[in-house]
């Protein structure tokens, strides 16, 4: 059985990204899509890392750690690559947890300047 390729135009659709964002991870060297001419493809194997791509940006990780995480695979295999994930995934989820702390600082904080505006546009 033949194994699916999507062409540019699909990649982009199935993942929800322009263009100029596909061909950046490529110039990144993020994603190496097979060439006919000048008509890209993009197997399996493509597919999978986009995936992981998307996963690493929306859990806020740098495009440089994803490509280093992505290498890593290639160069020392499997179990490294899982080690190297849970040390990314343990900093980031300190970095978010830190986000989170400051956000709700900043929702307290505001709420409470909101509040007192109300009350003294409301006072006599």
């Amino acid at each position: 059985m033949p194994e699916t390729r999507l062409t540019f135009k699909e990649m982009c659709a199935k993942f929800d990204v322009t263009p100029r964002t596909l061909r950046y991870y490529e110039y990144i060297e993020l994603l190496e899509p097979a060439r006919e001419g000048r008509t890209r493809f993009y197997a399996p194997r493509e597919v999978a890392r986009m995936t992981l791509i998307m996963r690493g940006r929306r859990w806020g990780f740098p495009l440089e750690d994803i490509r280093q995480f992505l290498l890593i695979y290639e160069e020392r295999g499997t179990k490294a690559q899982l080690q190297h994930w849970i040390d990314m995934a343990s900093g980031q989820l300190a970095e978010l947890e830190k986000q989170r702390q400051d956000l709700m600082t900043a929702i307290t904080e505001l709420t409470e300047s909101r509040e007192a505006t109300l009350k003294m546009l409301n006072a006599p």
